[in-house]
């Protein structure tokens, strides 16, 4: 089935990294959705049981902490960054400024429920929002 979608047309819910989400499409193969996290917040840090995601962000600026296997780093985030979480990946975004942080994701395979998303321990030095 072809699909065609508009942002507007999604009521907003909370994902279980606490931010705002929109779903917008789905196929056998993965999903997308809309994030937002407002100024100066920070995310819970979960980690993914299965999928991987691919997130790029729209607008915004804040920060995207990930540990897997031992590796730790903290990433930039501003609009027109592009990033992998892959299954196993513990991570954590904050949004610094005044804007909201904005990103879409891809969801591989799609996403399946919030039990997808277990809690994790996050940023060390952001400390818990």
């Amino acid at each position: 089935m072809i699909e065609t979608t508009h942002i507007s047309e999604h009521a907003a819910e909370v994902a279980p990294d606490g931010s705002r989400v929109r779903p917008l499409l789905r196929c056998a193969g993965g999903s997308m959705a809309h994030f937002s996290l407002e100024p100066e917040k920070i995310s819970l840090p979960v980690v993914h049981k299965t999928v991987d995601e691919l997130w790029y962000v729209i607008s915004g600026r804040g920060e995207l902490w990930r540990r897997c296997e031992g590796e730790e780093s903290i990433v930039p985030l501003n609009s027109g960054i592009c990033f992998s979480i892959l299954a196993g990946t513990a991570f954590q975004f904050r949004a610094v400024g005044a804007e909201a942080l904005e990103i879409v994701a891809v969801t591989l395979p799609p996403w399946s429920g919030a039990e997808e998303a277990q809690q994790s321990q996050g940023c060390q030095t952001w400390g818990m929002p």
